[in-house]
């Protein structure tokens, strides 16, 4: 009979390299701790800045694009939150007929149904192009009274489409011809307050702008720790709501950011720190901290007031 001699490790043996592993696992970490914290704290300060970052710039770009004259604070002054009527486009109609007598002018002296406007609306992007539901502002100056009491009559209406003294929404669309969009406005019940009725001046330049059918009204508000963005459809005028809640209540919520430690929207309009000019500035201050470090963002736009 054969025996076969088995060796191995005894238990005192696999403990010392057990204990050997650890030690050099533990020198090792001591060397590749710092970096990895570096690498996890530089990824957290990286996210931080984007989601600052991204807020600000959606602010800039929808005050780009609000209704000249429309950019506001609470009239109790809090720089917590902004609104302002957002547009798709903008567009020049015909203020007088041809020399042969034909097209639709706008008509400001009486209850005016129809104008024609002077551009194809099919070249537009399908976002930009006029349709049914979207409301026509006319020279919004930010004139009339401001509790939306005034009346064309009186004089005391004018270019403010929150009260919708200079603002009608869209009927229909007609078939466009040789580069001219027929448009139709609803009657003069239909869709207050942006119902037909006589507008109360003409705009210098024959200008319109368009505000899309499915937003009227959008706000940005801090609070709680959090800054989000509203939407809001009108059915009546809407005065300058007293603070921030009120600008919020009724609105449809979206979430923009989170974290946000300090906040600060505040817009200087024509005529106080811009000078004499049409022109308004938004500053933004936005704070957003996470897990002990905090990024802060400051930024200016430029608001065109020229209605």
């Amino acid at each position: 009979m054969t025996f076969r001699r088995c060796a191995g490790f005894t238990l005192i043996e696999a403990i010392v390299v057990i204990v050997i592993t650890g030690i050099l696992a533990s020198v090792v970490a001591v060397f590749i701790k710092g970096a990895i914290d570096a690498y996890v704290a530089s990824a957290r300060r990286a996210d931080i800045s984007d989601v600052a970052d991204t807020a600000v710039r959606r602010i800039a770009r929808d005050i780009h694009l609000a209704l000249p004259n429309s950019v506001r604070n609470p009239s109790g002054g809090s720089d917590q939150c902004v609104e302002f009527m957002p547009t798709k486009v903008g567009a020049r109609y015909r203020a007088a007929k041809t020399s042969s007598g034909t097209g639709d002018a706008l008509d400001f002296s009486v209850v005016d149904g129809s104008f024609d406007m002077l551009w194809p609306n099919s070249s537009l992007p399908a976002t930009m192009r006029i349709a049914a539901g979207d409301v026509l502002v006319v020279y919004n100056d930010g004139s009339g009274n401001a509790d939306c009491s005034g009346s064309v009559g009186s004089g005391t209406a004018g270019g403010n489409a929150y009260c919708g003294y200079n603002a009608i929404q869209v009927a229909t669309v007609g078939t466009e011809a040789a580069g001219i969009t027929p448009i139709n406005f609803v009657d003069t019940v239909t869709a207050a307050p942006f119902n037909q009725k006589r507008l109360p001046g003409e705009s210098p330049y024959y200008r319109f702008q368009a505000i899309p059918s499915n937003e009227h009204v959008a706000a940005y508000v801090c609070s709680g720790g959090t800054l989000t963005r509203y939407s809001r459809m009108l059915s009546a005028a809407r005065t300058v709501p007293a603070d921030c809640t009120a600008m919020a209540t009724g609105a449809t919520a979206a979430i923009l950011a989170e974290n946000v430690s300090a906040c600060s929207i505040k817009y200087e309009p024509p005529g106080s720190s811009t000078g004499l000019s049409m022109n308004g500035i938004l500053q933004i201050s936005l704070t957003v901290t996470q897990s002990g470090e905090s990024v802060k963002l400051y930024h200016q736009v430029h608001v065109d007031n020229t209605p």
